[in-house]
């Protein structure tokens, strides 16, 4: 019974990985960002709204559509780690600010945004 309770605070003690990941189309120089709390779950409810045909970007969901997930490529662009502070739990400008820097890089590269 130990055991389990042990299993049970790891896990919520847990932090998923933050940051921002892209789809971009292999078809064309457009990508999609997405700075987040948590890298996997997003991508997972991404992969899962493009199927399902519940995307909100309108553009990306027919490009979706029309080429399939295999017509894209998904990639996670940088990490944020935690602060030291156990205290800290709202990195929402941190995120923010990540999203603008990587639309500048991406702006640079020539690439369009979704």
């Amino acid at each position: 019974m130990d055991r389990k309770k042990e299993l049970k605070q790891q896990y919520k003690m847990m932090k998923p990985a933050m940051g921002i990941f892209m789809i971009r189309a292999k078809f064309s120089n457009k990508c999609y960002l997405e700075a987040t709390p948590n890298l996997k779950g997003a991508i997972n409810s991404g992969k899962f709204k493009h199927g399902a045909g519940i995307q909100v970007n309108r553009e990306l969901q027919k490009d979706w559509h029309k080429y399939g997930e295999n017509g894209f490529i998904i990639e996670i662009l940088e990490t944020l780690e935690y602060d030291r502070d156990e205290a800290k739990t709202d990195y929402t400008e941190e995120l923010e600010l990540l999203q603008m820097l990587w639309e500048e890089k991406m702006a640079a590269a020539k690439m369009e945004m979704y």
